[in-house]
């Protein structure tokens, strides 16, 4: 069974280890990581506006440059980390899909797809890691690429490996949500930032019938 383990740009040290784990229950893995730490560090050093929407980052040409430029950095760390199974590919290359959201710039709102690349990565024992940038090229999300590269794939579980324990809800660890309510949450303004894509597709891929978690919390149908 395959697992698609999401990796966000600040969590990228545990990342190996959590590979390792999953293979040894014997798992094929699949990586999609972000970078937004490191993009919006680089951002702000050449002086380009850092502005997001629900979780999005709003995405003009020069910024795309340094999404990439910043994701083909972690995709090389990973890669190191991991080991020689490692395989690193681009998303825009392998045929990622997304449908362009205009209003936020060059972003686009991913589709489930199957890129063959992928498929024969993981048929052949190795781990691909993949960056979310689309066809396009488009930036994104990472959380929500990675929801919908499991759900092309058919994959058994998604994980997203997060540099906090899990979701927490007034102040609370919670241990389990449900899609629905992780949505109305949502909109009601509970959720905020980073957490609102992440959730949003874990919901998601749980709806699909996928097992989701991030960290500790179990998002379910």
């Amino acid at each position: 069974m395959s697992v698609v383990l999401k990796v966000g740009g600040a969590s990228t040290a545990g990342a190996a280890a959590a590979v390792r784990e999953l293979r040894v229950l014997g798992h094929s893995v699949c990586v999609v990581h972000g970078a937004g730490p490191q993009i919006s560090r680089e951002m702000e050093r050449r002086g380009l506006e850092v502005r997001f929407v629900n979780g999005r980052r709003v995405t003009t040409a020069e910024a795309l440059a340094v999404v990439r430029e910043s994701l083909d950095a972690v995709n090389a760390t990973l890669c190191a980390e991991i080991g020689a199974d490692a395989v690193a590919l681009a998303g825009d290359d392998v045929g990622l899909e997304a449908e362009q959201v205009p209003e936020l710039g060059l972003v686009g709102q991913p589709v489930p797809s199957r890129p063959q690349a992928v498929v024969d990565a993981l048929g052949a024992g190795f781990v691909p890691v993949v960056s979310p940038i689309a066809r396009g090229p488009l930036n994104v999300n990472a959380d929500e690429a990675a929801a919908a590269l499991a759900v092309g794939l058919g994959a058994r579980r998604i994980l997203f490996l997060t540099d906090v324990p899990g979701v927490f809800h007034e102040g609370r660890l919670l241990h389990s949500i449900p899609a629905a309510e992780a949505e109305r949450l949502i909109g009601r303004g509970s959720f905020s930032g980073g957490i609102v894509p992440k959730l949003l597709a874990a919901a998601g891929a749980a709806r699909s019938g996928l097992v989701a978690e991030i960290g500790a919390t179990a998002v379910v149908a």
